[in-house]
C-alpha cells in the first residue's frame, strides 16, 4: 500500500478517516457490481415480507455466504494490517451490507442519508468499530459521495443538520478506493443527482469480545471458512458455547479461543 501505518493511525487519530486509493482491481468490481445487484433483490425480498421495504431501497444487509463475489472479497483480506492497527488487537467482522445510492432518491434521510454514527455507544476514543467504504463506482460530489465530519469521532453529541450542512466532506474517489473511518464519527449519504446508482460495500469490523450483528457461524455453519484467518474474521474463535460440553473443553477445542480480549 501507498500509505504508511503510521500515517493510517495519524489520519484515525485527527479527522477519524483515511483513504486508500487503487485498492481493488477492476476484475473483481465488475463482478461485485453483478452480485451487489443480486444480493439487493434477494434482501429486498425478505424487506417486503416482513413489510419493512419502505426507506429500504438500495441496502442489502449480511451478504455472505453465496459463494460469489462477494465472499471472495472478505478472502482477500485487504487493508487487514491497517485493520488490526487500528484495534491493536484481533478483530472480527460485526456486519457486511451494501449501500447502492440510486438517482435522486425521493427523501434524503432515507436509505443511509440522514446524519448518523455506526457505533450506537459512544466509547470516548476507545476502539470499538471500524467502518470499511469501499467503492464499487466512482464516488463523486454529483453521485451522492458519502458526508464526512471530520474529527466528530471526538464528539459525543450528534452534530446539528445546519452545522452538518456547512462543515462535512464528501470523500470523492475512483472505483477501487477504501475508506477507513472510526465508527464515532459522524457521518450521511448525499443524494445522487445522477441518471446512474452509486454502489458500496459497507463491512464493519469490532473487536472480538463485541456482538456481531448477525451470527455468521450459525448462519453459514461449521464448514463454510476454508482458513483459520476468515475463521477469525467471521467470528468463529469467539462464539459463546450453549452447553456444558461446549464448555469444558481444552483450550484449542473451546467455542471462545484464546487471545481474543
Amino acid at each position: 500500500m501507498n500509505k504508511s501505518i503510521q500515517d493510517f493511525l495519524f489520519d484515525i487519530q485527527s479527522i477519524g478517516c483515511s483513504i486508500f486509493e487503487n485498492v481493488v482491481p477492476e476484475k473483481m468490481l465488475a463482478q461485485l457490481r453483478c452480485d451487489i445487484e443480486k444480493q439487493e433483490k434477494k434482501c429486498l425480498e425478505w424487506q417486503i415480507k416482513n413489510g419493512i421495504s419502505e426507506g429500504m431501497a438500495g441496502s442489502g444487509h449480511h451478504i455472505l455466504g453465496e459463494g460469489d463475489s462477494l465472499d471472495d472479497f472478505l478472502y482477500e483480506f485487504y487493508l487487514d494490517e491497517y485493520i488490526h492497527a487500528y484495534f491493536d488487537a484481533p478483530y472480527i467482522l460485526n456486519a457486511y451490507g451494501v449501500f447502492n445510492n440510486r438517482p435522486y432518491s425521493a427523501n434524503p434521510y432515507l436509505h443511509g442519508q440522514g446524519i448518523h454514527r455506526d457505533v450506537r455507544t459512544y466509547s470516548k476514543g476507545f476502539r470499538l468499530m471500524l467502518n470499511m467504504l469501499v467503492m464499487i463506482d466512482d464516488f463523486t460530489v454529483e453521485n451522492g459521495a458519502t458526508r464526512v465530519l471530520f474529527g466528530s469521532h471526538h464528539i459525543k453529541e450528534r452534530p446539528t443538520d445546519d452545522y452538518f450542512e456547512k462543515n462535512a466532506v464528501q470523500i470523492t474517489g475512483k472505483a477501487g478506493s477504501i475508506v477507513l473511518f472510526d465508527s464515532d464519527v459522524w457521518h450521511a449519504a448525499a443524494q445522487n443527482k445522477t441518471d446512474k446508482p452509486r454502489k458500496a460495500l459497507t463491512p464493519m469490523f469490532t473487536r472480538a469480545f463485541m456482538k456481531q450483528q448477525m451470527d455468521y457461524p450459525r448462519m453459514l455453519g461449521e464448514d463454510f471458512p476454508k482458513n483459520e484467518k476468515m475463521r477469525q474474521l467471521l467470528g468463529y474463535n469467539s462464539r459463546i458455547p450453549v452447553n456444558h460440553n461446549e464448555w469444558y473443553q481444552p483450550p484449542e477445542k473451546r467455542m471462545y479461543k484464546p487471545g481474543q480480549g
